[in-house]
């Protein structure tokens, strides 16, 4: 046998087959190999625990909880369902009415737009439940589009947008909207809830919202002192409290009154109230559904060559795919059943706004405050939210009398609950005693969305999240210390870009020490990325060009075995200045690398089938050795609590 076979260097199966023999004694361990424990080389591997054995392999899916796979999904308990549509149904209306109104279109294309959301968008598979309609996030944009293009244009705009949404979910885009961060989706719940909670504070007392949540904040004050000098606006902002009352408070009432919606119990109460002699409070005002279509003809798809409208076009398909995926993410957190499937949903929605389209009405996105509703009345499956679409259709076309009995302000009380429990202010503190960085992420999301928009804000706070995660990626820690003639840097963690000028700094130090030895020990660095890596690597070439003696120990496990040309290089003595690193836990020393040796090998060199000897030194041979003393105190412990010492 060869001493290549011997020492184990030939592929197993390039070996040929031969009698068997007995078995051969292992090989000599190299000088500096690490000592092995022959009880944990020889454990069986298995996995004994309990939580995450499987165990025998029945072809049975026995998991139970919300990913729980089976034959049925949640069973529908109609009552529930029907009693949930109405409450969504009566979040859904004044919403309807109100983003159309901001948008600058008649009433009506805003609840033709819930009708579709309910019909269209919830009988459709993707969701199960999240409400779809016209949504408050689109109407600063909508308003602008119609003021450039006018009405009958938006038609063919909202079209072209459900036709890219469907292309977007066939070729499986929706699935990158679940990369999002909880503090971010937090922040947008938040975001959302506050400025609904001021924009309905105005109708609740009977008033019109100044416009922006900046403007409807500063105006409060002001608001009530008005409401309180006005005996019918004060009539009007008392239902609206009652209504908020009422929400909050009806699940404690006993025995099956509490599962009549609250909602439902406060319009009664309002049309009770608003049908009293000398009250005179705003009611729900309705025209004719079918005189307000507006289906686009040929006048208004010739203006598909205007470029404004194909980057209205474009604009109206991101805005509106990421509202209603980001509302998916949100709302999957909001309770246990089915997780949305994020490409079917995303098709679902272009379906909606292709048909909003044909009919001119305005574009659909998943809205938070009715699929909040919806969970919250406890809906288990799409019934509840198709039912509500009906609903909205049945009373608009069969029933408008009806509508016109409702006051505005009971109907903004529903609005003010839903956006507290969007708000969720008590997730602030929690938040900060959990993770203080997420929590900054949260707040940033919020504050962004109520100054700006919703799709700004929460572009700002996913890069807020990478941000921190980048930082918190980063954990680096760099030491220095003199000792002798030696200048000494210590880097351990995470060394990427963004810790590049703390590096740079350190090495600057070492090199103004005047010191005429240098070593970098980055052994005990996780991830050393290009940046950082080019950077070190200049260092050393410029001071050895400078005459210094520079020792690198870059990270990487040990490699100290020695190939027979290695020992005749260190026979002949001609030594490099870079260094490989050891093992620092066995005291193994440093050893120069040599160059080739130009003259004749020594005749006393090793058989190739023997264990090379222990090296010794040339004759101009330096020997380095690594401190095998402990670390200083100050970061001796940094690879057990890092986050610990990359706060100091």
């Amino acid at each position: 046998m060869s001493g290549l076979h011997a020492r184990g260097r030939v592929p197993a199966h390039a070996r040929t087959p031969g009698p068997p023999t007995a078995p051969a004694a292992p090989p000599a361990a190299p000088p500096f190999a690490p000592a092995t424990n022959p009880a944990f080389d020889k454990a069986p591997v298995s996995d004994t625990n309990p939580a995450t054995s499987t165990g025998p392999d029945t072809g049975t899916d026995t998991r139970t909880g919300p990913n729980a796979k089976g034959p049925k999904g949640p069973k529908a308990d109609l009552a529930t369902e029907i009693t949930a549509s109405l409450v969504v149904f009566l979040v859904a209306l004044p919403l309807c009415i109100g983003v159309a109104v901001a948008s600058g279109v008649p009433a009506e294309l805003g609840i033709i737009s819930g009708v579709i959301g309910g019909l269209v968008v919830g009988a459709a598979r993707g969701s199960t439940l999240q409400v779809s309609g016209p949504a408050a996030g689109l109407a600063a944009l909508v308003a602008e589009t119609v003021l450039e293009y006018g009405v009958a244009m938006l038609g063919v705009i909202v079209l072209g947008s459900g036709i890219l949404q469907i292309i977007l979910g066939l070729v499986r885009l929706g699935r990158i909207f679940q990369a999002i961060s909880l503090a971010v989706v937090q922040g947008m719940l938040a975001g959302i809830g506050l400025p609904l909670i001021f924009s309905q504070l105005y109708p609740m007392s009977d008033a019109k919202a100044p416009g922006t949540p900046i403007e409807n904040m500063a105006g409060a004050p002001g608001l009530l002192a008005d409401t309180l000098a006005n005996p019918q606006a004060l009539i009007a902002a008392g239902l609206g409290v009652l209504t908020i009352a009422l929400s909050f408070l009806w699940k404690k009432m006993p025995g099956p009154v509490k599962k009549i919606p609250a909602a439902l119990v406060a319009v009664g109460i309002g049309i009770a109230v608003a049908s009293l002699p000398g009250v005179n409070v705003k009611t729900l005002q309705v025209g004719n559904l079918l005189s307000s279509v507006q289906v686009p003809g040929a006048e208004q798809f010739a203006g598909l060559a205007d470029p404004g409208i194909i980057t209205a076009i474009l604009t109206f398909t991101v805005i509106a795919s990421a509202e209603s995926l980001f509302t998916a993410a949100a709302v999957d957190r909001m309770h246990s059943g089915p997780r949305t499937r994020y490409n079917p949903e995303l098709i679902a929605q272009g379906a909606g706004n292709t048909v909003a389209g044909i009919l001119g009405a305005l574009p659909i996105t998943a809205v938070v405050a009715r699929s909040s509703a919806n969970v919250q009345a406890g809906a288990k499956t799409r019934l509840s939210r198709t039912l509500h679409g009906l609903w909205l259709l049945a009373f608009a076309l069969l029933l408008p009398q009806v509508l016109a009995l409702i006051p505005i302000s009971v109907l903004a009380g529903v609005l003010v609950h839903s956006g507290w429990k969007l708000f969720a202010p008590e997730e602030f503190p929690k938040m900060w005693r959990q993770d203080r960085g997420e929590f900054a992420v949260m707040t940033i999301t919020t504050l962004v969305i109520v100054a700006t928009a919703l799709l700004e804000g929460v572009l700002i706070g996913l890069a807020a999240g990478i941000v921190l995660a980048a930082l918190r990626m980063s954990q680096t820690v760099i030491k220095q210390h003199l000792e002798e003639d030696t200048a000494k840097v210590v880097m351990a963690g995470n060394a990427t870009f963004l810790r590049l000028p703390q590096l740079i700094e350190a090495l600057e130090a070492a090199a103004e020490s005047g010191k005429p030895r240098i070593r970098l020990d980055l052994t005990g660095v996780t991830h050393l990325d290009h940046a950082c890596r080019n950077q070190v690597e200049e260092f050393v070439t410029q001071q050895r060009g400078l005459g210094l003696r520079v020792e690198l120990l870059m990270p990487g496990p040990a490699k100290p075995t020695q190939t027979p040309t290695a020992l005749e290089d260190k026979a002949v003595g001609r030594e490099e200045t870079t260094y490989s690193p050891s093992d620092r836990t066995t005291g193994s020393r440093l050893l120069p690398r040599r160059r080739r040796a130009t003259t004749t090998p020594p005749a006393t060199a090793p058989a190739p089938d023997q264990a090379p000897p222990a090296p010794t030194p040339g004759p101009t041979a330096e020997w380095f050795y690594l401190d095998t003393r402990p670390m200083p105190e100050e970061y001796a412990g940094y690879a057990s609590r890092p986050e610990e010492y990359a706060s100091r």
